[in-house]
């Protein structure tokens, strides 16, 4: 079971141009900001209107994504994902992924001590049966 919680489609005005709807779309997508808005500006021109009205509706209708709502916490340090970023220091960065690694770690010998354990072995036989 995922602990993340669920995604939602939200305007990102913090990271938007006009009304943050193609940041809110490249954040739900997990893609580049500049490829949306490369994809919703060539629609707009070759869409004879109809995307610039979807863009209008989705300003109306998405919420605004919460200041606050970035995914993680306001101390924690983002590790660099583009060239151009600046990057976080060494140290911060290995005492981070050494965190994700030690959960992995721990998520990895809980499934091993379940494949291992009796009651998958019979799970196994029952359902071959």
């Amino acid at each position: 079971m995922s602990t993340e919680p669920k995604k939602q489609l939200l305007r990102d005005k913090r990271n938007g141009k006009v009304a943050g709807v193609c940041a809110g779309i490249a954040n739900y997508f997990n893609i580049e900001v500049w490829l949306v808005r490369i994809i919703a500006v060539t629609a707009i021109i070759f869409g004879h209107g109809f995307i610039a009205v979807l863009y209008i509706a989705m300003w109306m209708i998405l919420d605004e994504k919460p200041a606050h709502s970035s995914g993680r916490s306001h101390d924690t340090i983002e590790v660099k994902t583009k060239v151009w970023q600046a990057g976080e220091p060494p140290r911060a960065a290995y005492r981070e992924i050494s965190g994700e690694f030690g959960d992995l770690e721990q998520r990895l010998q809980k499934l091993e001590r379940h494949v291992t354990s009796n009651a998958f072995k019979i799970d196994r036989e029952l359902n071959r049966l």
